[in-house]
């Protein structure tokens, strides 16, 4: 028999002769469930939201894009693409070319990014689940049309189905410093067709509007020239090693990145936010930590008898301490025992039903995304037990002297 053990579980049960320090040990609980579960449901609040980011950028961005490490642009030749789809796990490469140009409907104007894809653009149908209007259409018959995002239609009034042009407007490429505004001439000029509008995130959708390659070759004069390329691979798994290996290929004057990497700054931002909340949260256990620190102290200075008759007996000052230690652990692990089944039992129903809603109209989810994780909940455990030895170890030492 485990003897510190079973003494204090005997003290957590029994009813002790002074009832605040019994208020203070429920206190003591209770602070570390509530904040255990906080820690819990917090985490999994930005998993949630992290993964949602990732979904949006899986719908827009390809899983691997090379652009040039220098410049806005490179040569991009049949040879250049045979290269690339030679190397094994490659599906399709979609030429870009990405540019801001000025578009004009009706009486409506606005700078917006044009972006030039070839047919393996739609043949990927990343934008086919996106599209709330319209069709997902590029060119067809000898005349080029525009999918166009949500908040320039909003902006511009575009109706899909009056079949009016969309004007765009580009500077000629006459290498001179200065441009006429004044002068039709300074300006490469064409019309397509607006067939669709998508909507996918306010970032993409108040900026972007998708056109055929060939239309944005003739208005930003790029000849054989291309922004970027976008890799489809046939199977996810092995995006990482297929990128290693493009890169190596192309060497230092290229960049391949994949869906994180295109969009590293913002999933920094969150996996910061992300530790600074979890370094809060776990500040707050701290503190609630205190209480146990408080009620020990008072249960050792109760006790006093006890220990005597202890140590009469033969125990060690190892023996006294440890029975103090494990009481301190048996009121922290309750309660962080308690502050996990609430915190997972929270996700899982909101990750089920959807209790709390996001509270915005048109939102892209109705309720707050949630993701649970195994490590959020091993290093939430951890703090618990970190914060739980620390506050129980001066108490059971200052009982060892009594």
């Amino acid at each position: 028999m485990n003897l510190p053990f079973f003494v204090a579980k005997r003290y957590f049960i029994a009813r002790k002769k002074t009832s605040f320090i019994s208020l203070i040990s429920w206190i003591s609980m209770l602070g570390v469930c509530v904040g255990t579960m906080a820690l819990v449901i917090v985490l999994s609040v930005f998993n949630g939201l992290e993964a949602f980011q990732k979904g949006l950028f899986r719908t827009f961005d390809a899983e691997l894009k090379i652009s040039a490490k220098k410049g806005k642009n490179f040569i991009c030749t049949p040879a250049f693409l045979a290269k690339l789809q030679a190397v094994n796990g490659v599906n399709t490469i979609t030429q870009v070319i990405q540019e801001s140009a000025l578009i004009r409907y009706k009486e409506a104007q606005m700078v917006v990014t044009l972006k030039g894809v070839d047919d393996n653009f739609l043949k990927q149908q990343r934008l086919k689940s996106s599209i709330i209007d319209g069709e997902l259409k590029l060119g067809g018959q000898g005349i080029s049309y525009a999918v166009v995002g949500s908040g320039v239609a909003f902006t511009l009034g575009i109706d899909v189905d009056a079949f009016y042009p969309l004007e765009t407007w580009y500077p000629r490429n006459n290498h001179s410093k200065t441009i006429d505004f004044n002068s039709t001439d300074a300006f490469n000029r064409l019309n397509l067709l607006p067939t669709g509008i998508f909507a996918i995130e306010q970032e993409y959708d108040n900026n972007f509007v998708f056109v055929p390659l060939s239309f944005a070759q003739e208005l930003f004069e790029y000849g054989n020239k291309r922004t970027s390329l976008e890799i489809q691979v046939k199977d996810p798994k092995q995006i990482p090693q297929i990128q290693s290996e493009i890169q190596d290929l192309l060497g230092e004057d290229f960049v391949v990145q994949n869906q994180d990497e295109q969009h590293a700054s913002l999933l920094r931002a969150i996996k910061i936010e992300k530790l600074f909340v979890f370094l809060t949260l776990s500040f707050i256990i701290g503190i609630a930590s205190f209480n146990i620190f408080f009620s020990l102290s008072m249960l050792a200075i109760e006790k006093k008898p006890d220990v005597k008759t202890l140590r009469a007996m033969g125990a060690s000052r190892s023996i006294i301490k440890r029975i103090f230690l494990y009481e301190g652990a048996i009121v922290a692990f309750s309660g962080a025992l308690v502050g996990l089944i609430l915190g997972f039992t929270i996700c899982w129903l909101q990750e089920v039903y959807g209790f709390v809603s996001m509270g915005i109209v048109g939102s892209l989810v109705d309720a707050y995304p949630v993701e649970m994780r195994f490590n959020d909940f091993f290093f939430t455990a951890i703090v618990v037990i970190i914060m739980t030895l620390c506050a129980s170890y001066f108490p059971a030492k200052r009982a060892v002297k009594f």
